[in-house]
Formats: C-alpha cells, structure tokens, sequence
C-alpha cells in the first residue's frame, strides 16, 4: 500500500526554478506550478488510493509555493520595495552557479604565452601594468550615498569593440588584416584601454595586467544581488573584439569562439555570475543629462550564446532603477531593437515611485540626486588619492 514517490515536489521545483536565469520567467514557472500541481503529486502503487497523510503533505508544499510568490501588499519605501521583490523569487543555488562556469585551468606558460586548459591561447608579448587595482565600494541597492561593502577582485567583464578601421575580413587581405590588427594592438596598449582585445582571427591578446585597472569602462553603473557597483574600471575587466559598430563583418565567428573560451577562463578564475557579462552600452552612462549610453558599442547584437551567456539585454538596467538614468531615441536607434532589460527597468521604478507615493519624474529626481552625491563623493577620493 505504500507510494512510490515520483520526485519529491519541493526538492524538483528549486532545482528547475534554479536553472531558469530570468526572474520573470522563474516566477511564472513558479506560478504555473502552483496551479497545476503536477509535480507536486506522487505515484501510487496500482490499486492503491493515495493516503491522506501524502494529501496533507501536497497541500503544504502548494501553501509553500503561494508564499512564496503570493501577490504582496505595496511596499511602503525603496528598501521594502526591493526585499519584497527578492522574496519573490528562488535563488539560483551557489552550487548551481559553481557549475554555470566552467573549471578552466593553466596548462603552460612561457614568456610570450599562455595555454588553458578549454583551449584558450594568450599572446602575452603586447602585455603591459597600468595603475594597481584599488578596492571599489559596493553600495546598496536600497538607498544611501555611503557604501555598504567593498570588493578587491574583478566581479564581472564588460565587452566592447574597438570601433577602429577594418579591411574585408577575405584571404586577400591577409596583409593588411595583420598590419591593422598589430597597429590596433599598440594603440590600445599606449592607452592602456583593455585587459584583452580579441582580434579578427580570433588571437587573444592580453593588454593590461588582470591584477590592474584598464582604462575601458568611464563614467559606468552595473549591480547584481550583492549591490550596486558605480565606475567600472576596477571592478570588471574590459573585454574588446577588434570590430565596428554596422560593419558587414561586424565579429568574425573564429572571434565569437575565442571570446568563449576567454570567458570561461575568467568566470572560472574570478566566480563571476553570468548577469556580470555585460556590454558596454549596457553600463555606460552620460551624467551630464542623465540618460544611458554615452557608449554605445554593443549596444545591440552581442552573440551572448555564442560566447555561452543567456541573453543579458534581459536584465533590467542598473543605472535607470537605481539611479533614475533615462535614455532616448537616439541611444534605441543604436539597439537595433528594444530591449527587454528596458522595460524591466521602468518597470521596477514605476513600482518603486507608488511605493514612495510620488510620480515617476518626481521619483527619477531622488534617484538621480543619489547618484550625483556618490559620483561627487568617489571624485573627491580620487583626486585625494592623486595628490
């Protein structure tokens, strides 16, 4: 009379709801699960009737659920805004982000390269230090102009292209693909503008040192569940596939295969969680009129499944629900195509200002004057530390 059951409901349900990157996307799993209840029932033996003990434990864990993503009361205040957003959703488990990356490792050294275990090669000879990376404030996703943490290794990597001149990426050019490609290499080095440029071969040049700053990233916002990170340069490494925006041949597949593997290095080396691989239009910011994309290299079009991410355009953009950012039609122009991150992001301010009671513009305006006190805060530190 006993029941076989067909996987215990509680245990099945984190580990899909964990494999499913997007928030939305895993509340809506969540949500339908609760209304179907298929996997939350287990299999009697023929002939057998449930007994009301396994009913009683089904009911449970469906009450589980409905806690779990049950429509709340409106929050009153930011920060209550953001934890009741939270509990909404399942966690990615740490183990499961640990998988997520790849275990890549150092196979061979010499003094001109480097080889990885996932096939990566490094050409270390164009290699120079700039300026040792300092530790970067992390603030809260909540409010105040005061950070909460602080961070010493790199947290994610932001891609760009190099916006330089291309020659037809064809066998007869070979030459010039080179003399171009090695006269990008100096310009970058010279400016100390990138940790790596990947160039139309797919060679992988390691420019600035990984323990010290690039000059890639500007005035830039990005944050994850740990918090808000603000100028980028310390905190992620710049990334950068010898390309231009609208080019014919904008990235060359063998280009794609090598930013691959390089992300898998770096994710392995460092722990960083894919929502940290980012573009640079996704981060780049112009506080002079407060709308995103001051850069916009990437700003549509980056082959995250090829280089293995899922589609980070998705996530909401930091800098517009954090620090009330705008953009405009000249900045959706350069997408190509709307992204969902975007509506995300305006979405979670909409909540947020009827959470506070204000309009939206109004709202924006608190926002943006938090931004401005850190940036002038971090500014003042900066030129203290040049002095």
């Amino acid at each position: 009379m006993a029941q076989i059951p067909i996987l215990d409901a509680s245990v099945w349900v984190e580990r899909q709801a964990g494999r499913i990157a997007d928030p939305v996307d895993r509340l809506r799993f969540l949500r339908r699960e609760m209304r179907q209840g298929t996997r939350l029932r287990t299999r009697p033996r023929q002939g057998t009737q449930p007994r009301p003990k396994h009913r009683w434990r089904q009911a449970s864990l469906v009450v589980g659920l409905i806690a779990m993503v049950a429509i709340v009361p409106v929050p009153t205040g930011t920060a209550e805004t953001f934890a009741k957003e939270e509990r909404l959703v399942v966690p990615i488990p740490k183990a499961l982000l640990a998988d997520l990356a790849p275990r890549v490792w150092l196979v061979d050294k010499s003094g001109a390269s480097e080889l990885y275990s996932n096939g990566l090669r490094i050409d270390l000879t164009f290699t120079v230090a700039n300026r040792p990376r300092s530790r970067f404030p992390i603030f809260s996703l909540a409010g105040g102009a005061e950070p909460v943490d602080e961070g010493r290794q790199p947290v994610g990597i932001v891609y760009h292209t190099t916006e330089s001149n291309l020659a037809p990426f064809e066998e007869e050019e070979n030459h010039r693909l080179q003399r171009i490609g090695r006269n990008l290499i100096e310009w970058v080095r010279q400016g100390r503008s990138y940790h790596y440029v990947i160039d139309r071969f797919g060679r992988v040049y390691r420019v600035v040192e990984e323990s010290d700053a690039a000059n890639h990233a500007g005035t830039s916002i990005w944050a994850d569940s740990r918090g808000v990170y603000v100028n980028l340069n310390d905190s992620f490494l710049g990334v950068s596939f010898e390309g231009r925006t609208g080019a014919v041949d904008e990235v060359t597949p063998a280009q794609v295969a090598a930013g691959k593997v390089l992300t898998e290095m770096l994710r392995s080396r460092y722990g960083i969680a894919t929502e940290n691989c980012v573009t640079h239009a996704q981060v780049s910011v112009n506080p002079q009129n407060m709308r995103i994309g001051e850069h916009t290299d990437w700003a549509g079009k980056f082959p995250f499944a090829g280089v293995g991410l899922p589609d980070n355009y998705s996530i909401p953009v930091a800098s517009m629900y954090v620090f009330g950012f705008d953009y405009d039609s000249v900045f959706l122009r350069a997408t190509g195509t709307r992204w969902r991150g975007l509506d995300l992001a305006e979405l979670r301010v909409a909540r947020q200002s009827a959470a506070e009671g204000l309009e939206t513009r109004q709202y924006r305006a608190v926002l943006q004057h938090r931004y401005k006190d850190i940036a002038s805060a971090l500014k003042e530190k900066s030129e203290e530390v040049m002095k």
